[in-house]
């Protein structure tokens, strides 16, 4: 299981969860840069935004994956937060 194999790697749902607003950050980063520094124009920009965009669904998922798997499976985790 990945989320196992990853959570062994010391990869923590607060990990993923900040990579998915680094990535929404980023998203908006690299379209207004794109923007400004590609001669194809908006397209391009647009094509930039939404290609690191869709990350962060992604890292949303596996961080919820990890919180179910830290609750579950972690001796540590808390119950009562």
């Amino acid at each position: 299981m990945v989320v196992k194999l990853l959570h062994e790697k010391g990869l923590k749902a607060e990990h993923a969860y900040t990579a998915a607003f680094a990535s929404i950050g980023l998203s908006v980063v690299s379209w207004a840069g794109s923007l400004k520094g590609e001669p194809a124009g908006i397209a391009r920009a647009d094509r930039w935004g939404i290609f690191v965009g869709e990350w962060a669904p992604t890292f949303f998922a596996l961080g919820l994956a990890l919180a179910n798997y830290e609750r579950d499976h972690d001796p540590h985790h808390s119950t009562t937060h």
